[in-house]
């Protein structure tokens, strides 16, 4: 069997279990073409932040594939630390404004760059160097959305812990959501990479910390705002102290990308050692969830991943 044949039948396997269990299959149908195609499931990239990210993207298809002419996209970093690049608290603004020019190339119809600060936002954007980089390429896209008017009460119909939230209204009516998590870890989640990432587009996250249960409520949470695209900045990774710091940071120098969340996370957990120890996917209550739940794959063994240098 050809191997573009057998991942077309194993995606549509797990599609199946997928609707008979969580419901949420249709969230799957979009990484389905894409693993059934000639692309890898994960493509990581060594090199400099701007550079690496390209390639990554450029050996799963494109942003082209992803972003088509006219849509409205929304680009999900970390930048809610008052803090520079090295800190490993913040998406690399490089990373970032190379993924504004890609989806500008890709003639997006309208791109906003959106978090939810826990810092002040002012701050934030400054220090972290991503308002620059985006106002480098066009002006006035980058925000912390702070205020209760920029949100809207939504069910999670596919919810299991947390049934509603208030979402960003722009995010509710964006066609593309990429997420651009810097990798990190986290205290109560274990890490926090592109699913964890998703709970700056929502008002109420702490919620998700005392009223439900973390690594389940983010899972309900990905049900609603799953990404389109992931593309995790590892060209630094907070291996410990996260999500803010100070901890131990390596520097990998990698992009991770993926258009399964599920898949690019399990790449990073596996990826290197956190909390000075060796992690699988498996041992990640949320990614292990998500898996079962049918968001995406934590089997990277059995996935494609293709690595470069640039």
């Amino acid at each position: 069997m050809e191997r573009r044949t057998f991942l077309k039948l194993q995606m549509q396997g797990l599609l199946w279990l997928a609707a008979g269990g969580s419901g949420v299959s249709t969230a799957l149908s979009f990484a389905e073409s894409v693993m059934a195609s000639t692309y890898p499931h994960v493509a990581v990239a060594k090199g400099r932040p701007d550079a690496a990210t390209r390639a990554a993207v450029e050996l799963i298809g494109g942003m082209k594939l992803f972003v088509k002419p006219g849509q409205k996209v929304i680009i999900k970093p970390n930048m809610s630390f008052a803090k520079g690049p090295e800190a490993g608290t913040n998406t690399h603004p490089d990373v970032v404004r190379e993924v504004v020019r890609m989806c500008k190339e890709a003639k997006a119809g309208k791109i906003l760059v959106l978090d939810h600060s826990l810092h002040d936002p002012v701050q934030s954007l400054e220090k972290s160097g991503i308002l620059d980089a985006c106002n480098s390429v066009e002006k006035n896209i980058c925000f912390h959305l702070m205020e209760d008017r920029f949100y809207k009460e939504a069910n999670i119909p596919h919810g299991v812990n947390m049934k509603s939230n208030s979402f960003m209204r722009d995010v509710l009516d964006a066609d593309v959501i990429i997420a651009v998590p810097a990798a990190k870890s986290h205290g109560g989640a274990g890490v926090s990479l592109s699913l964890k990432g998703q709970m700056g587009l929502i008002l109420h996250r702490r919620i998700m910390h005392y009223r439900y249960n973390l690594d389940e409520s983010i899972v309900d949470l990905n049900t609603r705002v799953k990404p389109t695209l992931s593309i995790i900045d590892a060209t630094r990774v907070l291996t410990s102290g996260g999500p803010g710091g100070p901890g131990k940071v390596i520097t990998p120098g990698e992009i991770i990308v993926s258009a399964d969340p599920v898949a690019a996370d399990a790449t990073a957990v596996a990826s290197y050692e956190w909390y000075d120890r060796k992690m699988t996917p498996l041992q990640v209550g949320h990614i292990r969830l998500a898996h079962q739940r049918g968001l995406g794959r934590l089997d990277i063994e059995n996935l494609s991943i293709q690595r470069i240098t640039v």
